[in-house]
């Protein structure tokens, strides 16, 4: 048995899993965000219930850049107090377990490839769409981390007067229209034509947005996540009409663009970072 853990700016969650499977879970919400010692006790209080005798290792994803052999975690992000953070020593220390972490949308991606829609694909691109935009690249079956854990940060990129995580995250709502992603969503399933405008806004630049992710990965399949992707459908169509307007016509006929079907490779992708250990 493992424990997987997906460590977010709101949220944690610590799930009990086996085989892929999750056979228990523990979700919480982070308070005191100021405070690491707080944020701490609350991380290792999510994982002590889960601990018994058959659990081998645990794996973590944080939305942070990651020195993944040493398990140090910097500035993670909506975590003031969590600048640097050796988490690996601090856990393993705290649990006697060995303990594996990682940046949290590689974990997402790699939950897909191992247990999600991206099993049969070789060369994958995630994205969640949230308070941010997140990247995680699957090259040839591995997960791919970059020098310094920092590959697929493509939200960072230029574009327009901004970057592309700007227009393709909930920024995009809270500060060009005033208002939620999950309000538009609302809105939209009440067929209200500002909402349904928006989203075709959105998806106008998702769909460059997945032109940037060919030009660079050129990959088989890309996969969406987050909170975002949930609404999907009102975003689909103008994304679609943006993409295939880019320059390389065989990467569009041939590539898979998914949304994921469950909350919970997260947990499984970290969970796997014990037995990729040594891969």
């Amino acid at each position: 048995m493992i424990i997987g853990v997906d460590l977010g700016g709101t949220n944690i969650r610590a799930g009990l899993i086996n085989n892929g499977k999750l056979l228990e879970e523990r979700h919480y919400t982070l308070t005191d965000k100021d405070s690491l010692d707080r944020t701490l006790s609350q991380l290792t209080g999510a994982i002590a219930p889960l601990i018994n005798a058959q659990v081998k290792g645990i794996g973590i994803g944080v939305p942070s850049v990651v020195d993944t052999e040493k398990g140090i975690v910097y500035n993670v992000v909506n975590i003031p107090s969590w600048k640097k953070v050796a988490l690996k020593t601090i856990l393993e220390e705290t649990f006697h377990i060995p303990t594996f972490v990682n940046n949290d949308v590689n974990c997402f991606v790699l939950g897909e490839h191992l247990y999600g829609v991206a099993q049969d694909y070789a060369n994958i691109v995630g994205l969640t769409l949230g308070t941010g935009l997140g990247a995680g690249i699957i090259i040839h079956n591995k997960l791919y981390n970059g020098r310094n854990c920092g590959a697929g940060e493509i939200g960072m990129l230029p574009y327009l007067d901004h970057t592309y995580e700007f227009y393709t995250s909930s920024d995009f709502f809270s500060t060009k229209h005033g208002t939620t992603a999950e309000t538009a969503h609302n809105e939209a399933l009440l067929k209200n034509a500002t909402a349904l405008d928006q989203w075709k806004e959105f998806g106008f630049h998702m769909g460059n947005l997945l032109k940037a992710v060919v030009y660079t990965y050129d990959p088989e399949m890309i996969v969406l996540g987050g909170s975002i992707a949930k609404a999907y459908s009102f975003f689909e169509e103008a994304m679609i009409d943006e993409f295939t307007a880019c320059y390389y016509k065989e990467s569009v006929r041939n590539i898979k663009i998914i949304c994921s079907v469950s909350d919970n490779m997260s947990l499984l992708g970290a969970a796997s970072l014990v037995n990729r250990s040594t891969d």
